[in-house]
């Protein structure tokens, strides 16, 4: 065997080894580095839009623009927010045409199925529906509802529905806000119901409350006490509640807890907006009930609506997270300050020590965060 040959062939292919055959290998391409990679995702990178494109898609019911859009709403990116901003003013014109729905329930209450039937039920109706999340813990889990998506595998597929997970990171007040805006750009796109569901029983469903006009706990029945573990807060929020999986040889504990919902709901004081809370069983598996639970919406609309409640707790609402914005804003800019930035360990450790008071240490940031204004001559973003 020549030695130029040595490099190419393998013994096994000499005569001698009849039978054997070993392919011959291939050219090892170039390693990839970072430059290269920079170079292609730089030319995937997704291009901006002027707002007004993006307004035309949304008002065109284009499902892509409209998450395009919300992505920018979602982005803590400065010029996605200013142009997220932009789109938001052009939209609002167009939102405000749909019935906001609050949807709240213990885990393991079937939220998913019960907004599956529910959905169905509207886009069957001729509806369109977008279901957006709210979950403070979205930054661990990644939001509920992206599990949702594939348990709601029917109304997923729904051309008369969109569904979108929660944002997957910052504060509660952060999250909810982003989707009170979300809000808009769907109801901007022609959907007439909007539900916001929210994850688990505490803070966010305050935040869900200031942003929907129907609020509904969906429960469950179980053993032992029904109001075991459930606030007062968000009972006396709710406008309907709705005992799921009541089917099968579930049907007469369902119906017992209703009736204990009944009762606990007789104690507290009369609602604002003159309605009485109602409470229904359904089952979302079977499909019972969910006509009833939608037609106690319409019809607490309905009545909203004549007396007035309706909208003036949109206004009340708008006056709210008004003022929450402004909240958040100082409250991210306070923070974000750097000269705040390395003040506040020193006065954390000062504070925990007893070296001074909690009071005393924040009038200290205060007038630190003021002073670098003072120096600049320029006012808080």
């Amino acid at each position: 065997m020549s030695k130029d040959n040595h490099h190419n062939d393998h013994p096994e292919n000499d005569p001698n080894y009849l039978g054997l055959n070993v392919n011959k290998g291939i050219e090892q391409p170039d390693s990839v580095n970072e430059d290269s990679v920079k170079r292609f995702l730089s030319k995937r990178k997704r291009k901006l839009l002027p707002a007004d494109e993006y307004v035309k898609g949304i008002l065109d019911g284009n499902r892509t623009l409209l998450s395009q859009a919300v992505t920018l709403v979602e982005s803590s990116n400065p010029e996605h927010q200013q142009l997220a901003q932009d789109i938001i003013i052009k939209c609002l014109p167009f939102a405000g045409n749909s019935t906001r729905l609050g949807i709240t329930g213990v885990p393991g209450a079937g939220k998913s199925t019960f907004i599956e039937a529910l959905g169905k039920h509207i886009t069957g109706n001729g509806g369109k529906l977008a279901v957006l999340a709210i979950d403070p813990s979205s930054e661990r889990t990644k939001g509920s509802i992206l599990g949702d998506k594939t348990r709601m595998e029917s109304l997923s597929g729904d051309p008369n529905a969109y569904i979108r997970p929660s944002p997957s990171a910052g504060s509660l007040g952060g999250v909810a806000r982003k989707t009170r805006e979300t809000i808009v750009l769907c109801e901007a796109a022609g959907f007439d119901t909007i539900f916001i569901e929210t994850v688990g029983v505490g803070q966010s469903e305050t935040a869900v409350h200031s942003m929907v006009d129907f609020f509904l706990l969906i429960q469950i029945a179980g053993a032992g006490d029904e109001l075991q573990g459930i606030k007062r807060g968000i009972i006396e929020m709710s406008d309907a509640i709705a005992i799921n999986k009541a089917d099968g040889s579930n049907i007469e504990k369902a119906n017992m807890a209703a009736s204990q919902f009944r009762n606990a709901l007789h104690l507290f004081p009369p609602t604002e907006s003159g309605w009485i809370p109602k409470v229904l069983t359904c089952s979302s598996l079977v499909g019972t009930g969910i006509t009833e639970v939608w037609d106690t919406v319409n019809d607490y609309v309905n009545r909203t609506r004549k007396n007035g409640f309706f909208n003036y707790r949109r206004r009340e609402q708008a006056k709210y997270w008004m003022y929450e914005s402004v909240n958040e804003t100082l409250r991210n800019n306070f923070y974000g300050n750097p000269e705040i930035k390395k003040q506040l360990d020193g006065m954390e450790k000062a504070v925990l020590s007893d070296e001074i008071s909690s009071f005393v240490a924040a009038r200290r940031l205060l007038d630190i965060y003021f002073k670098t204004f003072e120096s600049k001559d320029e006012k808080p973003e």
